[in-house]
């Protein structure tokens, strides 16, 4: 567990007999720490659906006997000491079919094993390659692409079952159906724990980036809940890819990928005011945007640059970030050069999030009558269905260009499709000083 979880854990100690403080600790601990845990119980049993079902396990039980007993000392080693010991208690379940298994449960209570025993499986010197592993295992080859995105938010990001769906544009049990699949087939498949060697990791890395682009996503622009920002989540994002691009040091897209997560982080400490309201970009006070952060994400851009293979989708976004990044205010933005790189990331990785974001550039570069016909162009294609973003910006659109009829029609859709309830009161504050 990291010194983020430890203090969650001390600070949570003097508030036990509060059942809902409690509660909170619980869930930022498994925030923070459920890739870890599974982790190492995947480790142990070889059982990539077993090891999620004892890890649930074990959490509903912190949330009986922690409010009664008290956190305690490392929550998330108890959580694993706990999911290994009902892991024993399925492999006496399946002792008199699989011998291996009943070989487990007999060696384990031979060693005294109990649920607050030091837990040498969630060994601090392990966790790297535990989270790499599980990451390489989600995206391994014998899924589809839809499985090993929605299986790696899952358990490597923690996402639940609602923001996953929210992210594919899917029902939420379209999704739940993915996950269960998923894990039946690797279990099927008998794939083994570990990080692939060299050759392997080649056939997922796509996949992998891809993964932790939407964990990054998530963290970054929270599709549900009462928060915007979901540090947490991003910074896992970010640290998984700076693991990736360190384990992959010849994949530019890696770099890519590490800078875009940096520089969009650096501007997280403006990005909401000290209610959690959001603050857009135009009225960001940008001496309060992480420098260290710009630094590290520019090194790695450059870092992606240094290839000559040119940049990728990836390099292309983070080059956007940079843009905002180096900018003073957002007139001195350079929005000519963030609408070039927003044609040319189309040309290599086309969608409509790309045209939607290169009409939002061209409506600052140049203005919102040149951008509101490629707007037009993605609502008449019926594109984005279901999401907010496309409502949102042609509302704004229309609002800047003097059409306010247009625009309240545009932003109540808006509203009703956003998830998450602090961007809906942006909405429906815009809404209001329309009106």
């Amino acid at each position: 567990m990291d010194q983020e979880g430890a203090g969650l854990a001390r600070g949570a100690r003097s508030a036990m007999t509060d059942p809902g403080s409690v509660r909170r600790t619980i869930e930022a601990v498994w925030r923070i720490d459920s890739a870890r845990i599974i982790g190492a119980l995947v480790r142990y049993t070889g059982d990539f659906a077993l090891a999620e079902d004892v890890a649930q396990e074990a959490l509903a039980e912190a949330m009986v006997g922690w409010p009664r007993d008290g956190i305690p000392a490392s929550p998330a080693g108890w959580l694993v000491a706990v999911g290994r010991r009902r892991a024993i208690d399925a492999f006496r379940r399946r002792a008199l079919q699989d011998a291996k298994y009943g070989q487990l449960a007999r060696d384990a209570e031979a060693a005294g094993e109990t649920e607050s025993a030091p837990d040498e499986l969630f060994d601090p010197d392990r966790v790297a390659d535990d989270r790499l592993a599980l990451l390489f295992i989600a995206c391994h080859p014998v899924l589809s692409k839809e499985s090993q995105i929605a299986l790696t938010l899952r358990v490597v990001g923690g996402l639940s079952s609602d923001q996953i769906a929210r992210a594919f544009l899917v029902p939420v049990p379209t999704i739940q159906a993915r996950i269960t699949r998923a894990k039946k087939t690797l279990n099927a498949a008998r794939v083994p724990f570990g990080v692939p060697p060299a050759t392997e990791r080649k056939e997922r890395i796509a996949v992998v980036l891809n993964v932790i682009y939407l964990i990054f996503t998530e963290g970054s622009n929270a599709s549900v809940g009462d928060e915007v920002l979901v540090v947490d989540l991003a910074s896992e994002a970010i640290r998984l890819a700076s693991m990736v691009a360190e384990l992959e040091s010849s994949e530019p897209e890696a770099y890519g990928l590490l800078a875009l997560c940096e520089l969009t982080a650096a501007r997280f400490p403006a990005r909401v005011d000290p209610g959690g309201e959001p603050i857009l970009l135009a009225d960001q006070d940008r001496r309060r945007w992480n420098r260290s952060a710009i630094g590290r994400g520019t090194a790695a851009l450059a870092k992606a640059s240094s290839f000559g293979r040119g940049l990728g989708p990836y390099g292309l976004q983070a080059a956007i970030a940079a843009c905002h990044a180096t900018a003073r205010t957002i007139e001195d933005t350079d929005w000519e050069r963030i609408v070039i790189l927003y044609e040319a990331l189309g040309r290599i990785a086309p969608s409509p999030i790309v045209e939607l974001n290169r009409a939002v550039a061209i409506s600052m570069a140049t203005g919102p009558a040149d951008a509101l016909p490629l707007v037009d162009d993605l609502v008449a294609r019926d594109v984005l269905r279901g999401s907010q973003l496309l409502p949102s910006v042609r509302g704004e659109l229309l609002i800047r260009l003097g059409r306010p009829a247009e625009a309240r029609q545009e932003l109540e859709l808006a509203i009703r499709l956003t998830g998450n309830s602090r961007e809906r009161g942006v909405l429906e504050r815009k809404l209001a000083n329309l009106e």
